[in-house]
């Protein structure tokens, strides 16, 4: 098996019956010549650095019913919000004193934003804070849209794509949601010119090796500059609430291929790692990871962003939350940047305009 690894360093890719037998035959030994690989490889291109991103979750309304998500339309034991654009701009404002140069702008599907609402408080923010980027993750839609998106200033766009597999993604969405469209989001995306981010949720209702495996083909063939990966965790309100969790060691793993497969990727260690796990986020950098996004948002609505029960991070204040991953981060012999933190080929690109 630790042929197959050196295999994808070099190559950056596998079969899928490859990718199966190593998910199958994964045990502590591969796992840490995995982490080993990856690390080295990340810090070739980055270094010690970790960078963080501010996230600030905005609206849980949601058109969508997704079987998984805690703050789908169907949940009416949610408590709803919306920050108004002042309180969005105060937490740039709080997070730029802070170091942060990314704002995450995510949030459901909510009408109440509409393209043109979302485009003002974009070029709100870049005026505001033109050595910032920003990143939105706002949901599906079509491609002309996306284009007013970016032309208002936005830099990157996460949309995870959750599965490549058609017949497991039908059994996680209802059928107005379909994989063909969150996939032509996705390329019409890149298409455009955004930064763009992908992924998926590891252990997922009826998720196989194989569905994995074809996740693992569809990234390599979409090249994003971001993949998003976190184990499920189900949360009590929706239809999937009884489904077991998704486990911190499958989770790492496939972030060390994911490393190996793209050396130059922006792989954040997520929110749902730390959830699991008291040294997730930790543990995630020491797969391969290299990116963290310590919440933003007013405390009083961190905890009604509820995507998975148990979530951490919910009652932190910005400057703590900062602190504490910077300490965190420092503890495992890494520093956390103040930076855009853009990949590479984006770099390049700002260096020649």
């Amino acid at each position: 098996m630790k042929q197959l690894i050196d295999r994808l360093e070099r190559e950056h890719i596998l079969t899928q019956q490859e990718f199966i037998a190593l998910l199958e035959k994964r045990n502590k030994t591969l796992a840490a010549y995995l982490f080993e690989r990856a690390v080295a490889v990340r810090k070739a291109v980055y270094g010690n650095t970790v960078y963080l991103r501010g996230l600030i979750e905005f609206t849980n309304y949601c058109k969508n019913d997704c079987y998984y998500c805690g703050i789908r339309r169907s949940n009416g034991n949610v408590p709803r919000y919306r920050l108004t654009e002042e309180e969005i701009l105060s937490c740039c404002e709080s997070g730029y004193t802070l170091g942060f140069r990314t704002f995450v702008l995510q949030g459901g599907e909510d009408g109440a934003f509409s393209v043109p609402r979302l485009c003002s408080l974009v070029r709100q923010i870049k005026e505001r804070f033109p050595d910032c980027a920003v990143t939105l993750s706002v949901g599906e839609f079509p491609r002309a849209d996306y284009e007013a998106m970016f032309a208002a200033g936005a830099d990157r766009y996460l949309l995870r794509h959750e599965t490549a597999s058609a017949d497991h993604y039908r059994r996680l969405h209802p059928s107005n949601q379909t994989p063909e469209n969150r996939k032509r989001c996705l390329q019409d995306l890149k298409d455009i010119g955004f930064q763009v981010g992908c992924g998926m949720m590891v252990g997922s209702p009826g998720q196989t090796l194989a569905n994995l495996a074809e996740d693992l083909h569809f990234i390599y063939e979409l090249r994003p500059q971001m993949v998003g990966i976190g184990p499920f965790i189900p949360q009590h309100d929706t239809p999937f609430g009884g489904e077991p969790a998704g486990t911190l060691e499958e989770t790492l793993f496939l972030l060390g291929l994911l490393r190996l497969m793209l050396p130059q990727v922006l792989l954040p260690a997520t929110t749902a790692l730390g959830t699991i796990h008291p040294r997730g986020r930790e543990l995630g950098i020491l797969a391969g990871a290299n990116v963290c996004m310590p919440n933003l948002s007013p405390v009083p609505v961190r905890e009604k962003y509820a995507l998975y029960d148990h979530k951490i991070c919910t009652g932190d204040e910005a400057a703590e939350c900062r602190q504490c991953l910077q300490s965190r981060m420092a503890s495992i012999g890494y520093t956390t940047v103040v930076s855009r933190g853009d990949h590479p080929d984006f770099q390049r690109k700002s260096e020649r305009n």
